[in-house]
């Protein structure tokens, strides 16, 4: 039968066995009106008063939103926002792209992320993660650092946090706080944040919100300079919005969380010898670094000794800027990585990236279908795909003409588990 990955921004059509099992949850269609439906959440918030309402004509106003890596309908959302605080002059405005560690965007991006109107208008900036002339200290962090944050966003009389909820391979779920914490943080905080001890913890997995260490941080630093409205959506495979939370931080947050967690989690009888995944598509395929979410995806319900194969088109390589492929390049086996990783001594941002990837290695072999060359592939210690059923016939040597086969077409947007 053929089943269509999300790959790219066309997707990616592949012949598979008849007897896998498709792993995706239930369709939501798009909101018809989604625009009205944002306007709708922000005149009637969740635990807050209607947003213009809170906001003075003479306030300055900061906008968090996520880099070009995440698919937010940002070229919706802040029109919309602006448009509801039309008493409040633009050059009160400044929109600040989360980077993260991620690299900066140029203009064009910009206009491609949020529309002409919005770049020719506005102030943008992106945030500088080893700029301390740009950041400012706001306190302590009961997880061993200082607490360093966009200063602009610091400043600002008003913080809106936009962006959008899915499961998250660490964080449990993504959107909410984590446009702050680490969007516009600087990198000493960021640093602990991704630490080997937070991102190897049992409980920093998908869909988990209990006593999740990198949940439970992202809001303490939340909390220490709380954004004073969230504007969230979700998506669909389509990347339309499907539904929209506003209002109070944690409170809009968690029944985004709450909504996602039922569409997403999608429960399986037992693991798979073989489990095919993409990356969701453009824009979180764009490099192999992103790419890590959909193995950790496939993880889940791979068995040990069990082969992954992930399509992630890569356009933008593996990619050039950060530490992620010059981790590889410190060891020789996945396990070699890990140990070096686990060193309280070792400390190299992007290595928490490496660290999930190294862990979903040293359970099940990973093959890559992507636009990279083999000796990039290979550099990361994964395996070259050029053609995913050619693949799936080779990997019949190992594991037998009836190998079990699951796929995820949609990538980390859904979330399989066995109940082990």
């Amino acid at each position: 039968m053929e089943t269509t990955l999300l790959y790219g921004k066309n997707g990616l059509t592949v012949n598979i066995p008849d007897h896998a099992f498709i792993v995706e949850p239930n369709h939501l269609p798009g909101l018809d009106h989604d625009e009205e439906a944002i306007k709708a959440a922000l005149n009637n918030p969740i635990g807050t008063p209607p947003l213009r309402e809170m906001v003075k004509s003479t306030d300055t106003v900061a906008i968090v939103i996520s880099d070009i890596t995440r698919p937010t309908p940002n070229h919706k959302l802040v029109p919309i926002l602006i448009q509801t605080l039309d008493h409040v002059p633009l050059e009160n405005f400044v929109i600040i792209n989360g980077t993260g560690t991620h690299r900066d965007q140029t203009k064009e991006e910009f206009v491609q992320m949020l529309g002409e109107w919005v770049v020719d208008n506005v102030r943008i900036i992106n945030n500088q993660c080893h700029d301390k002339e740009t950041l400012v200290n706001i306190g302590k962090s009961k997880f061993g650092c200082d607490v360093y944050l966009n200063k602009e966003y610091v400043e600002a009389d008003f913080r809106i946090v936009t962006g959008f909820i899915e499961p998250h391979f660490f964080a449990g779920f993504s959107g909410g706080p984590k446009g702050i914490m680490p969007g516009i943080a600087g990198i000493e905080t960021i640093m602990t944040f991704h630490n080997a001890r937070m991102i190897g913890d049992a409980r920093s997995t998908w869909g988990n919100m209990v006593d999740n260490p990198v949940q439970e941080m992202t809001r303490e630093i939340n909390r220490m300079c709380k954004p004073s409205f969230m504007l969230n959506v979700t998506l669909n495979r389509e990347k339309e919005i499907t539904a929209v939370f506003a209002g109070e931080l944690y409170e809009a947050h968690d029944k985004g969380c709450a909504f996602v967690k039922e569409h997403a989690m999608i429960r399986c009888e037992e693991r798979f010898d073989v489990v095919i995944t993409s990356n969701s598509g453009y824009p979180l395929d764009q490099n192999l670094y992103q790419a890590v979410k959909g193995m950790s995806a496939a993880h889940k319900i791979v068995k040990e000794g069990g082969a992954i194969i992930v399509a992630s088109e890569c356009s933008d390589g593996l990619p050039s800027h950060g530490n992620y492929s010059k981790i590889f390049e410190l060891a020789e086996s996945p396990q070699a990585l890990l140990d070096l990783i686990n060193d309280p001594n070792f400390k190299m941002f992007d290595q928490w990236q490496v660290q999930k990837q190294a862990v979903t290695q040293v359970w099940a072999d990973i093959h890559v279908f992507s636009q990279l060359s083999d000796e990039q592939v290979l550099g990361t210690m994964l395996k070259p795909s050029h053609n995913i059923e050619q693949t799936l016939e080779e990997l019949k040597q190992t594991y037998g003409e009836n190998m079990s086969i699951a796929v995820l077409p949609l990538g980390p947007l859904t979330i399989p588990y066995v109940e082990e």
